[in-house]
């Protein structure tokens, strides 16, 4: 336990320097803002046409790919849709105050031209084997887009890295916090619920991106709608307190004569550490996964990832962040009640026994989804870097350290999730920012296309 002292210590003096610099913050919030101008706000003007390619009636069978449209998306959410929609908002909140959550959604909304940007380049420079595989992300962009291959070495290190933290011990390690609160003797067998959690994700890793594909297509819209109508219910018992509560985010996020600088300045440190924990615009991670769609238009992949930041943040993560507020359990001073287990303790005041299990049964089937969504992006990143021989090996160190994560301090995986975090986005960012023109006049060309044109008209799109 000493040694996880320490290392828990070391993490969080690394992570505290990584995001309290102004240069990280503007870095984030300005690479978005940047592709927010280049591509036209493409996150208005495109946001219809991007719901209507999820009908499928614009796919092609002869395209290249192996998921469809909407798989991939779901793959992709499976992976952003986790704990940090439920422990992350609820830490962010915890630690910067509610106005954490409009900076949160200021993520969000330039993350989706991030997405675009990332996302459309992926399918741009996937490579597809002669049996029909592919194989994307930033590494490959990096690699047959600007060839920069230690820079893609890199991306590929850090990504194989951040999938056993961000995408693997900080969501078992959650799980067990939420369920905890639910069961507290679970505390007792956190190494046995490791295991089972462990055994669950190694059966559908063990099939590759088309099993992974299947599984997450039929858990997210399950798992987003039943959290979704219970944060409703809770709002609705709220719904006089609403309107204080929206205010009290507003004037924590934008007020340093109210709330005070300091305050002010912690809002914006973990809104955007957590919204970007959450959504992973620009850390280079679902454009793994959406490089398997089956299109051949790089631009209608690019619209259709573009939607993963409003679905989790804009939507999913707002509810919990206003359940938390208009509840007033942020105002706690109970040092238990941190992460899951607050937002649990605001669905319970609200909703009592029944509102407990809910954050507990969604938070399992988050964590498991982005578990195995994150395992394809790690074993993505292990081929890259050592070939098809390495795949094997790290699907089981994988489902070896789910075991692990159950059991190891939330603080210290947190710290590893944050400094991962930023080693990815970095070399991804670069790649965003020298290739906008080519994503543009990408953009310009598919929306200037006639077939297109008359899709777009149809969904009222404007661009």
């Amino acid at each position: 336990m000493e040694f996880f002292t320490q290392l828990t210590g070391w993490t969080g003096q690394l992570s505290g320097l990584l995001w309290n610099n102004v240069f990280t913050l503007l870095l984030l919030l300005g690479a978005g803002f940047y592709l927010t101008l280049r591509m036209g706000f493409i996150q208005l003007r495109g946001f219809r046409h991007s719901v209507a390619l999820l009908s499928g009636r614009y796919s092609r069978p002869q395209d290249t790919g192996e998921v469809s449209h909407f798989q991939a998306l779901s793959t992709a959410l499976s992976a952003t849709v986790g704990t940090g929609n439920i422990a992350g908002v609820a830490t962010a909140i915890s630690l910067g105050g509610p106005g954490a959550l409009f900076w949160m959604w200021v993520t969000a909304f330039l993350g989706m031209a991030t997405k675009f940007t990332e996302c459309t380049l992926s399918l741009r420079f996937r490579q597809v084997s002669p049996d029909g595989k592919t194989a994307g992300g930033p590494m490959y962009t990096l690699l047959n887009g600007l060839k920069m291959r230690r820079t893609a070495a890199a991306f590929a290190s850090f990504a194989l890295i951040a999938s056993f933290g961000i995408g693997n011990m900080v969501q078992a390690n959650s799980v067990i916090d939420g369920l905890g609160y639910v069961f507290p003797r679970l505390q007792e067998y956190k190494w046995f619920a490791g295991c089972l959690l462990a055994i669950l994700v190694g059966l559908v890793i063990i099939g590759g991106v088309t099993r992974i594909a299947r599984v997450a297509s039929a858990i997210v819209p399950f798992m987003a709608i039943t959290y979704i109508t219970a944060a409703l219910l809770v709002l609705l018992n709220h719904i006089a307190d609403v309107p204080a509560a929206i205010a009290t985010v507003l004037n924590h996020a934008l007020n340093p004569w109210a709330v005070g600088g300091a305050a002010v300045g912690e809002a914006i440190r973990w809104g955007v550490a957590r919204g970007l924990f959450s959504n992973e615009a620009g850390l280079g991670s679902s454009p793994m996964a959406h490089a398997a769609a089956r299109t051949n238009e790089p631009v209608r992949e690019g619209l259709v990832a573009m939607l993963e930041p409003f679905i989790d943040t804009l939507v999913i993560c707002s509810m919990t962040g206003l359940v938390i507020v208009v509840t007033g359990v942020w105002q706690t001073s109970d040092d238990s009640l941190i992460g899951a287990a607050l937002t649990a303790h605001a669905f319970g005041e609200s909703l009592g026994e029944a509102g407990s299990w809910v954050v507990g049964v969604s938070l399992c089937l988050f964590a498991y989804s982005t578990m195995i969504a994150w395992s394809y992006y790690g074993d993505r990143s292990a081929y890259f870097l050592f070939g098809e021989r390495a795949v094997m090996p790290y699907r089981v160190v994988y489902t070896i350290l789910v075991i692990i994560g159950a059991a190891v301090p939330l603080q210290l995986v947190w710290n590893i999730a944050d400094i991962t975090n930023i080693l990815m986005a970095l070399p991804n960012l670069l790649s965003l920012i020298l290739l906008a023109g080519l994503v543009r006049r990408l953009q310009i060309a598919y929306f200037a296309d006639s077939q297109t044109r008359q899709t777009v008209a149809a969904t009222g799109a404007d661009e």
